[in-house]
């Protein structure tokens, strides 16, 4: 049996750098977001949208990694907006469809530029971005 290894203390602890990854990229979109009137969470519902409109809930839910109890209120705020509208689906009743409105798609357009600004706070170039990305999806991968 190997070794145990020690416990690591707080700044050696990879959830603690990813948690504080996490709140620090929160504060470069914050100031970009602010004037569009967005959250975080709500501009991630957009940007699933505004790569694949008329998404199902289950669909967004899924690809955001939330659950109905959180993605809800979001489209809801949304929708009271006039970015979104949802609707049952035809085909299946159970189903909600969430669609953009114009004002939804107008407002992809008021977000170019954010990769950039992204890029330019973090500080680190595309290839540390591109390798961090895969590390982290691996890390979900595993860990989920």
């Amino acid at each position: 049996m190997p070794a145990a290894l020690p416990e690591p203390t707080l700044d050696q602890l990879v959830c603690f750098e990813i948690y504080a990854a996490n709140l620090a990229m929160h504060r470069l979109y914050k100031p970009l977001l602010d004037p569009l009137g967005l959250t975080y969470p709500q501009f991630l519902v957009l940007k699933a949208l505004w790569e694949e409109d008329g998404r199902s809930l289950g669909a967004i839910g899924s690809a955001l990694g939330l659950e109905s109890s959180t993605l809800t209120p979001l489209v809801k705020r949304l929708e009271a907006r006039g970015l979104v509208a949802r609707a049952r689906d035809g085909a299946d009743e159970r189903r909600v469809r969430v669609s953009l409105t114009e004002a939804g798609r107008a407002m992809e357009g008021q977000t170019a530029g954010f990769g950039q600004c992204i890029v330019e706070g973090t500080g680190l170039d595309i290839g540390e971005l591109t390798t961090l990305h895969a590390l982290l999806g691996k890390l979900l991968g595993k860990a989920a």
